[in-house]
């Protein structure tokens, strides 16, 4: 356990590797210390990358820091399923551990970063594939939701013209730099969501596509890496207050 001073002044700790399913995958636990059960959960996705929990670390932790406990497991796109046994084996460890870890195991915003962003959605489109349960709210970061989702199989996009509902608030972020994946995605799905009755946020940082992740990309490591590069470390403060705030967490941005 390693803990120290997160950014909204709150001592975050985090607890690394621990195993979360029947693929032996881990993930890792970033907590307020002393977290109690009135704590909200975020389950963080990471991208295309495998096994990249490290990549969000920066946003985890400094999530942990507004109050949230926020859970970060590896996955791996290039498994034969595409990743989806992965993410719904993290999805049931969160649903049945979250409260023994310090969350109040009721409030789970489920969120992702690029490729986690549209497995993210695709739960609350598809709640049939999670036992008909839906998070709390979802968060997609710098997301392509016409492609089909890792946990489902099909486009987000495509789910909605057909008719079904998220049924929970969505909020997106996508940075207006992003060379990666092009900002027009996360405004298309806005549009898509703008129907009465339905709760969606749209904010865009000037930031690239490792930047809404308080992060760089190296093309030596070939990964994204911490970084102290202005646009990057405040869109990810703005992100860490995004994700905390759909949780239920009373610190905000």
């Amino acid at each position: 356990m390693a803990p120290d001073m997160g950014m909204a002044g709150t001592t975050v700790e985090t607890v690394r590797g621990l195993v979360y399913g029947p693929s032996g995958k881990r993930l890792d636990v970033h907590r307020p210390a002393g977290a109690s059960g009135a704590t909200p959960t975020v389950l963080l996705w990471h991208g295309i990358g495998p096994d990249e929990r490290d990549v969000l670390e920066p946003l985890a932790r400094a999530t942990a820091a507004h109050g949230a406990l926020v859970l970060v497991p590896d996955w791996r796109s290039d498994a034969p399923d595409g990743g989806r046994s992965h993410l719904l084996e993290s999805l049931a460890f969160a649903r049945k551990e979250a409260g023994g870890l310090g969350a109040d195991g009721e409030s789970l915003v489920l969120a992702g970063w690029s490729a986690g962003a549209g497995a993210a959605l695709g739960v609350a489109l598809r709640p049939e594939i999670a036992d008909e349960w839906r998070p709390s709210a979802v968060v997609g970061l710098a997301g392509r939701y016409d492609l089909p989702a890792r946990t489902t199989g099909t486009p987000p996009l495509d789910d909605l013209t057909a008719g079904r509902d998220p049924g929970v608030p969505v909020h997106l972020v996508h940075g207006t730099r992003d060379t990666i994946v092009d900002a027009r995605y996360s405004r298309d799905l806005t549009e898509a969501l703008r129907t009465p009755g339905r709760a969606v946020t749209l904010q865009e940082p000037e930031t690239d596509h490792a930047g809404v992740i308080m992060t760089a990309y190296d093309p030596v490591a070939d990964r994204c890496v911490p970084t102290t590069d202005e646009h990057a470390v405040g869109a990810g403060r703005m992100v860490a207050g995004v994700l905390a705030t759909a949780g239920g967490s009373g610190s905000g941005v």
